[in-house]
């Protein structure tokens, strides 16, 4: 025959081992292998004894997880690739959780889905990955969930104001102009009127509710997403920001609201300090983090810190020194320019590029974190926890030699 028997059919005689069908070294197995290794105790307080059986903690975590090494960031989504995907079906045990309770978990667990990226560092740590001879720090705008014309000013306000009482003028001289047998609960106009003045008084609330703010645009659909500047003009979103062992595994992951990148130098390398309980020895980060005090402060604790200043990035990026700069009188800065005109200490600062920014390339590009799904601090801080906890176990994934150390 010319063809192999195609029947698509034909049940089969044995079921298939998933294991024959993917492979002994798909990821779907270490995930599944490094999960069980983690301390879930956090996320299992989160249920009771009343109520219906809940899916397992440790099951949605592996779906999940596996979702974001692959860039699969929507939960309705995620519930059809349960029911398709036979790797999804290998990590559920054949379960089928719908939308809402793959959600929920997200939103439930945000303290605890932080401490599980924390205890995956630590894994690979134990395992020899994670080294902080230099840790590279960088920031990127990742757009909110939101619509950049559902958004606040005190302009605007005031225009919809004047507006929306016109249109009460107008549906009320309407209504006068009716028939006087008809009953007033009956006018043409009554409910059209009734929303209007609702929307009115709203109006007065949202006034105030920028004011407090302190900002010149609020969005109504995320009010806590900022208009951020990025290179190709402003996005209405967040700033991650994370920190990168010199062998690719990120340290430090965080979403903040911070329309620049001068106060995040210092957090982030105690965030580090913190969670792998040992001080990095060099620091590397561009310009945009440069803050004196922070240089200093990181200098008295025996990091060596290669941040330049605007002038000095512009000076590195051209390839010769600026004309007409003002001079520097701190004894630190001195010493940071000093150090970045030298070649060992140049090349050490380019190094920082090709170690966090491939790491955003991925998460953005391949991982979907160019816009979140879910709105608000706390919530898309889960989903960039959710990210970078993939990112890191499907690198310990690709360090085969290292994945023999581990049952």
């Amino acid at each position: 025959m010319k063809y192999l028997t195609y029947n698509p059919e034909q049940a089969y005689l044995l079921p298939p081992s998933v294991r024959d069908v993917l492979g002994e070294d798909h990821v779907c197995f270490f995930l599944h292998r490094a999960v069980e290794r983690l301390d879930l105790s956090a996320l299992e307080q989160g249920y009771g004894e009343e109520g219906r059986p809940a899916y397992h903690p440790s099951l949605l975590l592996k779906v999940w997880l596996y979702a974001y090494a692959l860039g699969i960031t929507s939960s309705r989504r995620l519930e059809q690739r349960v029911r398709e995907d036979l790797a999804f079906r290998y990590l559920a045990a054949g379960a089928a959780p719908d939308f809402w309770t793959l959600n929920d978990f997200r939103r439930r667990h945000a303290q605890a889905l932080n401490g599980v990226f924390t205890q995956v560092v630590e894994l690979a740590r134990s395992l020899g990955i994670g080294r902080l001879g230099q840790v590279a720090i960088d920031s990127t705008r990742v757009a909110a969930n939101a619509s950049r014309d559902r958004v606040d000013t005190v302009g605007k306000l005031r225009a919809q104001r004047a507006k929306i009482r016109r249109q009460i003028r107008r549906w009320q001289k309407q209504c006068d102009a009716q028939a006087a047998e008809e009953a007033p609960g009956q006018r043409v106009g009554a409910a059209p009127m009734a929303a209007l003045e609702k929307r009115l008084e709203e109006i007065p609330r949202r006034l105030e509710q920028l004011r407090k703010s302190g900002l010149k645009r609020r969005s109504r659909t995320d009010p806590e997403s900022r208009f951020l500047r990025a290179r190709k003009g402003f996005v209405l979103g967040y700033t991650a920001e994370i920190a990168v062992s010199e062998d690719h595994l990120i340290l430090e992951q965080r979403v903040t609201q911070n329309a620049n990148d001068h106060a995040s130098l210092v957090p982030l390398v105690d965030a580090v300090e913190q969670r792998c309980g040992e001080r990095p020895e060099k620091v590397s980060a561009d310009s945009g983090f440069f803050k004196l005090q922070a240089i200093v402060e990181l200098g008295k604790r025996g990091i060596d810190v290669y941040v330049p200043d605007s002038v000095q990035a512009r000076e590195l990026n051209r390839g010769k020194r600026v004309q007409g700069a003002a001079p520097v009188r701190h004894p630190e800065h001195k010493r940071m320019r000093q150090k970045l005109r030298d070649p060992a200490g140049r090349a050490i600062y380019q190094r920082r590029k090709a170690i966090v920014e491939p790491v955003f390339g991925v998460l953005k590009e391949q991982r979907g974190m160019r816009q979140f799904r879910r709105r608000g601090m706390v919530k898309v801080a889960v989903e960039l926890a959710l990210a970078a906890t993939a990112f890191n176990l499907t690198r310990l994934w690709h360090t085969k030699p290292k994945l023999e150390r581990m049952p």
